[in-house]
């Protein structure tokens, strides 16, 4: 019998989505791989489901070569003709939209319905650029000089590195690729080497769709490697934008060694987020609120609730309700329909939630629930509420990524906005009330400093719709909707001139 999970009968679901024991992790229009073989395994049970043989450097040269080839094809399509080929894709993931979420579930950890829910964003971002690649375009603006025309001209960056974190697997690169495909650009991706069997998947679904269009495999390439192939790409010239989700510390190593050759990143980093409570919020809405954005993913979004500030008169009120909401969570395997709270998704990460939960109580916290690693086979832990610590705690200011809620009393607006934004993230924050001023006060220059303003809901679940990023040492870049599409291509502004004349700007005589 098989010791890897896709041997096994239970697991055979698995071969749906052309996974075998062995996979190739590198494709640039052909499946390969010349680097370490490593293999995933399952966070909630830590046993192995399958292996990917990583690319090399060698690999990733000749990879880097067939996309800029790939890319010289793809730019000369109008842009209407490559949203059809991204329709096509996100109809491609919609038929395996159940399988690919299962396998989400099984090797990130998340439970199954946010399994398929990253799929279905993909699928959500899909349909999103199918309408921008009839859009994006710049305006023509008056000009001051008789018979001339100023335009604004759009055009792709060229090719777009996208480094993707554990994490969200499937939804990250969705968000970037099919943007930055309608916009004429070809990708190349290198996932988490913890999710290299989803990052293989998904490149094998989109691989179908471009070879059935007769169009280069290379225009979404794919490497699985380690800290060589991502510095590679944060140095390397031919990359025209490099797109980072992770870590803050990482993040800022990318963004020198980017800055270094004066190249573009776009950075999507830590956040260590804060839910505000006032004394007339619907505790209806707070206490579902606070528990899907603390406990949600096991504590693992960038957009998790790390901070929860409780006006002093709800304070103990709001505690005993939310612990009681807590004993309730429904902890289990990832894959069972009744499962609200799955494993983390290390051994690491589980480590690094008991020593910040000791050092919680070390700098004057108290352990109202949970704290404990839990007794079954995975990395289970238990959601913890921590209550009694300041604000400027040098835990709270860390952010931890686990289901650790740090319980914060505060007296008066102006103190509590000031809380908010005193951490060095700065992505996702939310309050609860009914105080109109205070919304707007909120949402202005002197409210939050954060990417994501929200009033009445969580801090985690942005809809695809806006643009999703941070400020700070979250890294200011936007990725998603709104106006996020220009990242991904560069500007001209064009003067025309169609007279027989040449007048100057700004009136110079020149004679």
């Amino acid at each position: 019998m098989s010791t890897l999970l896709i041997g096994q009968e239970r697991y055979a679901w698995l071969r749906e989505l052309g996974l075998q024991e062995e996979n190739p992790g590198v494709y640039n229009g052909r499946w390969g791989g010349r680097g370490q073989v490593v293999t995933t395994y399952c966070p909630a049970n830590n046993q192995p489901i399958a292996s990917v043989r990583q690319g090399n450097l060698e690999d990733y040269e000749e990879t880097v070569k067939k996309a800029k080839e790939a890319w010289k094809v793809w730019a000369d399509i109008p842009a209407p003709k490559r949203g059809e080929i991204v329709r096509q894709i996100g109809d491609a993931l919609r038929q395996k939209i159940k399988v690919l979420g299962s396998l989400v579930s099984l090797e990130m950890g998340k439970i199954f319905v946010e399994g398929v829910g990253e799929v279905q964003e993909y699928v959500d971002v899909c349909d999103y650029a199918v309408g921008l690649s009839r859009m994006i375009g710049g305006p023509i603006l008056p000009s001051e000089r008789p018979g001339h025309a100023l335009i604004e001209q759009w055009n792709p960056v060229g090719l777009v590195g996208v480094i993707t974190a554990f994490n969200f697997p499937v939804a990250v690169y969705g968000w970037n690729s099919a943007i930055a495909m309608i916009c004429g650009n070809a990708c190349l991706w290198k996932g988490a080497p913890t999710t290299s069997l989803v990052s293989v998947a998904v490149t094998k679904i989109i691989a179908k769709v471009l070879e059935d269009n007769k169009l280069p495999g290379a225009i979404c390439s794919l490497i699985c490697g380690g800290a060589d192939i991502g510095t590679a790409m944060a140095k390397d010239e031919r990359m025209d934008l490099l797109s980072f989700t992770g870590s803050t510390k990482v993040g800022k190593q990318v963004a020198l060694m980017v800055q270094e050759r004066f190249g573009r990143s776009l950075l999507e980093l830590g956040g260590n987020n804060a839910i505000i409570v006032f004394e007339d919020a619907d505790l209806n809405l707070v206490i579902p609120s606070a528990l899907f954005a603390s406990v949600g993913t096991a504590g693992q979004r960038c957009t998790t609730a790390r901070r929860l500030f409780l006006h002093e008169s709800i304070h103990d009120e709001v505690v005993a309700k939310l612990a009681k909401a807590y004993a309730q969570v429904r902890i289990g395997d990832p894959w069972d329909s009744d499962t609200l709270y799955g494993p983390l998704h290390t051994k690491e990460a589980v480590k690094m939630f008991l020593d910040a939960v000791e050092q919680a109580k070390q700098q004057g916290g108290s352990v109202v629930c949970g704290g404990k690693v839990i007794n079954r086979p995975g990395n289970y832990v238990e959601p913890t509420i921590v209550t009694g610590l300041p604000h400027n705690a040098p835990i709270v200011h860390t952010e931890t990524f686990a289901p650790i809620l740090y319980v914060l009393k505060f007296k008066e607006e102006e103190e509590v906005f000031a809380w908010n934004n005193e951490v060095k993230q700065g992505l996702s924050s939310s309050i609860f009330t009914k105080d109109l001023g205070r919304i707007f006060r909120w949402l202005g220059p002197k409210g939050s400093d954060c990417g994501i303003v929200n009033v009445n809901i969580p801090t985690s679940g942005a809809e695809i719709g806006g643009a999703f990023g941070g400020e700070k040492h979250t890294g200011g870049g936007r990725e998603s909707g709104s106006d996020s599409w220009k990242l991904y291509m560069r500007r001209s502004t064009c003067t025309i001139n169609y007279s027989k004349d040449l007048p100057l700007a700004q009136g110079i005589k020149f004679q």
